[in-house]
């Protein structure tokens, strides 16, 4: 069922005010019956993760990983998002907003509902890096948080990515889908394209790399509003959890849930080497602090892509039938 959150004069980050008017929903077992999975959904996702349209239901659902049977899941949508196409929803000022805001909003729908615990949060991309900005806020009791194929922070090379697709949306006669053909490229990688494609032609004679990328610019171009690719693009170059601290050390000190890192080896998008970085930098500091990768020649879309690799990564997470762990870091390769 989906429910709707409307907050007046919510003061943002910039210093402005805004309407926001957003949505969630609620999977599996009654609130206050099973322990909680909040999951954060990534740039053109929404809080639909299970069911027949559900975006995750290969890892979401009855007798999946993440078990609608034995947990309650929420999912939030992103102010904005385009996941209700009433105009009352859209953001317009979208670079008044940070990420930072969509935490804060997020843990105001936790308290209107009672929540102050929850047993794992976990999104991949711009729902991971969001991940992040609701740990550090530390207004939630968190067990696990699960940021998968993104980091703690926008790199120079994310920011020049956004500002490309920025400009495009901005400037062009055809933005949403001449935009996801420039973001698809990003996503996955060249070995990824040789493998499918081969360089043959479909039968109008044009490259079958072309008509997939058109095919994807269409298929977004039908589904997505302009202001929202406007703002989730925006929101992904303000991930910065440091606001309040001098470095991630400083911040892991207060974090202290158990911190599983994911990879993806040829992501183009967040770098595999960036997350190893941050987990070298988080493991001095902490003992409860875990990194997996997955091996992909997909890139960065393999975290929807590999799906049995995923499973097998989260499943010692969502398995477990306590919230102690051994508190010793660890790396977990899955091949």
């Amino acid at each position: 069922m989906i429910s709707e959150f409307i907050i007046e004069d919510f003061k943002l980050t910039s210093g402005s005010k805004a309407l926001v008017k957003t949505t969630y929903q609620q999977f599996g077992k009654a609130l206050g019956t099973a322990p909680i999975v909040l999951i954060n959904h990534a740039l053109t996702g929404n809080s639909n993760v299970t069911g027949a349209q559900g975006w995750w239901s290969a890892i979401v659902g009855d007798n999946k990983v993440i078990d609608t049977q034995r947990f309650t899941i929420l999912s939030i949508d992103v102010p904005g998002n385009g996941f209700n196409v009433n105009s009352d929803y859209t953001i317009k000022n979208y670079k008044d907003w940070q990420l930072v805001d969509v935490a804060k909003i997020q843990v105001r729908i936790l308290e209107q509902l009672g929540v102050n615990e929850l047993f794992a949060v976990v999104g991949g991309s711009l729902g991971g890096q969001l991940v992040w900005e609701l740990a550090a806020l530390k207004a939630i009791k968190i067990a696990h948080i699960i940021p998968i194929a993104t980091d703690w922070k926008a790199t120079d090379w994310l920011l020049a990515n956004c500002k490309i697709q920025d400009s495009i949306l901005n400037n062009s006669t055809n933005p949403i889908y001449d935009a996801r053909l420039h973001a698809m490229t990003l996503y996955r990688t060249p070995r990824s394209l040789k493998q499918k494609f081969e360089r043959e032609r479909d039968e109008d004679s044009i490259f079958k790399v072309e008509n997939w990328l058109s095919y994807h610019g269409n298929l977004l171009q039908n589904r997505f509003q302009l202001a929202s690719y406007k703002l989730m693009n925006h929101l992904l170059t303000t991930a910065n959890v440091l606001r309040n601290y001098t470095s991630i050390k400083d911040l892991s000190q207060v974090i202290l849930a158990d911190i599983h890192l994911v990879s993806v080896d040829s992501d183009l998008f967040f770098l595999a080497e960036d997350i190893w970085e941050t987990y070298i930098d988080l493991c001095t500091e902490k003992d409860n602090v875990f990194i997996s990768e997955i091996k992909s020649i997909h890139g960065h879309d393999a975290f929807l892509i590999e799906t049995a690799q995923l499973q097998n990564i989260l499943k010692p997470i969502f398995e477990t039938k306590t919230h102690e762990h051994n508190h010793k870091h660890h790396i977990v390769w899955n091949r």
